[in-house]
């Protein structure tokens, strides 16, 4: 099997959280030597794989 690199896309996007949530965040990263970026991006992932289909089907009514 040969090594291949991969390289995964990503966007630089702005956003505003409350400050009592940014500092659990990046103490939750510190303790686990992970950066903050990644563990907001590991949180996303969970809550989207987990997000309750009646939720999934909502959006899908509102968006088009």
């Amino acid at each position: 099997m040969d090594f291949v690199i991969k390289k995964t896309e990503s966007t630089n996007r702005t956003i505003r959280m409350p400050i009592h949530l940014m500092n659990k965040i990046d103490e939750l990263a510190s303790k686990n030597s992970i950066s903050f970026n990644q563990l907001v991006i590991q949180c996303c992932e969970f809550a989207l794989e987990h997000i309750k289909d009646e939720n999934l089907e909502n959006d899908n009514k509102t968006s088009g």
